[in-house]
């Protein structure tokens, strides 16, 4: 060894430096466990405790048809949320990837800007214009056309929530959408491919991993809202998160609202489980391509 090459540490030096990534995690781990956790495990207790220890509140869940009813409305208002997310976010981040730097810092701000805002406020704003007599209506009459009923809707929920959401869908997507090489495209154009082929065989499935993760954290954040739903929806557009609000702070059901809460997490999990594979070898084919 040269005397002036650096000196590498020993064996149990070395084993003993492997656990320190590990030690950094220890406070989010530990956060998480008291957070997410403890919380998460008191409500699987009280829905198997209260009144008695037993299935009684899972029985009664599936036992209503009304509790069904709205646990696959939830499912179906989250997915078509999750739906109108990617189509309006996705020409959106590849509007930011293709412009320069100052219109893109200006894009930038307009999906920023909304976070700086509390989720209420921008909730009642959607309430003013989407009554009866709010300005969407107001403009459809003002064109000759019949106003349309858009409050106490599920459109409306689906409305509410997806521009809510709709940051979540495209921060991902631009994250995704900056790597992709444009010149890509205009190779694929180059070899004889109009732009429509080229963009559909080249450019969107290198962007297909940003679509996944934002529809991912779109459609799981969606499961869980209450504001939006109950400022803009009516008795059939109610999600679960309106009906274990009920059991648990009007009724004081804890093990029924628990329960509720165990079987829409559940139920998340499965699905995702399902997708999984699904999501895994279209990643491969990008990765490939």
């Amino acid at each position: 060894m040269s005397a002036y090459e650096p000196a590498t540490p020993s064996a149990p030096k070395r084993a003993g430096w492997a656990w320190r990534p590990f030690a950094l995690t220890l406070p989010a781990l530990l956060l998480l466990a008291a957070v997410i956790g403890y919380p998460l495990l008191t409500i699987v207790l009280r829905s198997l405790s209260e009144p008695q220890w037993g299935a009684q509140n899972y029985v009664w869940f599936f036992g209503a048809p009304i509790n069904l009813t709205v646990l696959q409305r939830t499912f179906t208002i989250s997915a078509w949320v999750t739906i109108v997310c990617v189509i309006c976010a996705y020409p959106y981040a590849y509007l930011m990837t293709a412009v320069g730097p100052r219109v893109r810092l200006v894009l930038v701000l307009c999906v920023l800007i909304p976070f700086w805002v509390s989720g209420v406020v921008r909730t009642l704003s959607w309430v003013i214009l989407l009554q009866d007599s709010g300005v969407i209506n107001s403009l459809l009459r003002a064109a000759g056309f019949d106003g349309i009923r858009l409050i106490r809707t599920q459109t409306g929920v689906v409305i509410g929530m997806a521009q809510v959401l709709l940051p979540f869908m495209i921060l991902p997507l631009y994250s995704v959408m900056k790597g992709i090489d444009l010149r890509l495209m205009r190779a694929a154009q180059s070899l004889g491919a109009r732009p429509s082929r080229a963009f559909f065989t080249v450019y969107l499935p290198l962007s297909l991993p940003g679509v996944y993760a934002g529809a991912i954290i779109v459609f799981i954040l969606a499961l869980g809202f209450y504001i939006t739903p109950a400022l803009l929806g009516g008795p059939r557009s109610t999600m679960l998160s309106t009906l274990v609000q009920t059991q648990v702070l009007s009724l004081l059901q804890w093990g029924r609202g628990g329960a509720m809460g165990v079987v829409l997490l559940v139920t998340t999990f499965v699905l995702l489980a399902l997708a999984t594979p699904v999501m895994r070898s279209r990643y491969r084919e990008a990765g490939r391509s």
